[in-house]
């Protein structure tokens, strides 16, 4: 019985970034969504059966929940689309999710920069 060869480690994370470039080109070209303004993908992870994916992303502006609402009400339009560009067996059903990384770096600097501003008032 001959062996089955085994998956490439990485093919995971291809996958993924494939995923990532398709869907920032079709949430830009092709969702007429009013509700979804400049969305940017920050990273994309896919189950290792590849059935669903997380989607983190961030805005430039705009209400994260209302984006969110909108990007999962077009799931099915963006996975349809995913399907003629990928040529993979499955392609998974993807779930957005809004990325804080972003903020939350914002707001360490700010803490930063306020914090070496009073230690140079002090010296």
């Amino acid at each position: 019985m001959p062996k089955r060869k085994a998956a490439t480690p990485n093919r995971a994370f291809k996958v993924a970034d494939q995923i990532q470039r398709d869907l920032t080109e079709l949430i830009a070209r092709e969702l007429k969504d009013p509700r979804v303004g400049m969305v940017t993908i920050q990273a994309v992870e896919v189950t290792p059966d590849y059935a669903h994916a997380k989607v983190f992303f961030s805005l430039l502006m705009g209400d994260p929940v209302e984006t969110t609402d909108a990007l999962n009400q077009a799931a099915g339009f963006l996975r349809n689309g995913l399907f003629k560009r990928l040529h993979i067996h499955t392609v998974p059903t993807l779930h957005f999710q809004f990325d804080r990384t972003t903020e939350r770096a914002a707001d360490m600097n700010a803490l930063i920069a306020q914090a070496v501003a009073s230690r140079s008032k002090d010296d």
